[in-house]
């Protein structure tokens, strides 16, 4: 807003001296407001888009081995919970999921359409896709045909399965966080960074810079991902800062 507020004071000094200054000013601050105005209203739909598709591509894949376990029902109004819905939104978030578990629900179009308006950050369809992966496992396993979905649901988003590998990583570290650097919590640290044993400590650490930059919550929340999604970004950061510092303990050892 103030550099619109310049720009109009200069143009309107230019044109009109000072009184133009103070004309052109204004019309600068009035453009402002309304620019901010728009943007904001593109954000606030954009997180609406998005928290709608997370809870019906999640009652998708919970009704894909046949039935919507009390876990995953459980793990559905946890994640309510963690985001603080409340009254309409937590409605809204319910109606999500159940259109999700209908039997005419097009998974392929609804990916389709996050696909388009998470177009830019990778790590926000990888929120999407950690948010989807929580819920189906929340039974403690994954049956062969929710596999098969978030597959499916990994490949309409545009992410591979080595990101799908990576995720699971993340999931894996954060239940290992106390109990020390095994061989397994390093090797998902390795699948976290995206970087093979092999690599350099330079490279390490680029892989890690990168990452951060790339799930900075507030990169994302600019990005559409809700600000009620912002303590799972936060989880994301903390697991890549996790498996950095996993991997360099281990190599100082």
């Amino acid at each position: 807003m103030l550099f619109l507020i310049m720009i109009g004071a200069l143009l309107g000094l230019a044109i009109g001296g000072p009184l133009g200054m103070l004309v052109g000013g204004a019309l600068g601050w009035w453009a402002g407001r309304r620019v901010r105005r728009v943007l904001g209203k593109a954000r606030a739909q954009a997180q609406s888009r998005f928290m709608n598709s997370t809870f019906s591509v999640m009652g998708c894949l919970c009704q894909a081995d046949g039935q919507v376990s009390k876990d995953e029902r459980d793990i559905a109004e946890k994640l309510f919970d963690q985001l603080h819905l409340q009254g309409e939104q937590r409605d809204q978030a319910r109606a999500a999921f159940e259109r999700g578990r209908a039997d005419d629900f097009d998974l392929d179009a609804e990916l389709a359409e996050v696909r388009g308006f998470t177009s830019g950050p990778t790590a926000l369809r990888q929120v999407f896709l950690q948010v989807q992966l929580s819920a189906i496992a929340a039974d403690g396993e994954l049956h062969p045909a929710e596999h098969d979905m978030i597959l499916r649901v990994a490949h309409g988003l545009g992410c591979s399965e080595a990101e799908v590998q990576q995720i699971e990583a993340m999931l894996h570290g954060a239940a290992a966080n106390s109990k020390g650097a095994s061989e397994e919590a390093l090797t998902d640290a390795y699948r976290v960074l995206g970087v093979e044993r092999e690599a350099s400590d330079s490279e390490v650490k680029r892989a890690y810079r990168r990452l951060m930059s790339q799930n900075h919550p507030d990169k994302l929340a600019g990005k559409g991902l809700p600000e009620s999604m912002r303590e799972l970004a936060q989880q994301r950061t903390s697991e890549i800062g996790n498996a950095y510092e996993r991997i360099r303990e281990a190599r100082a050892a």
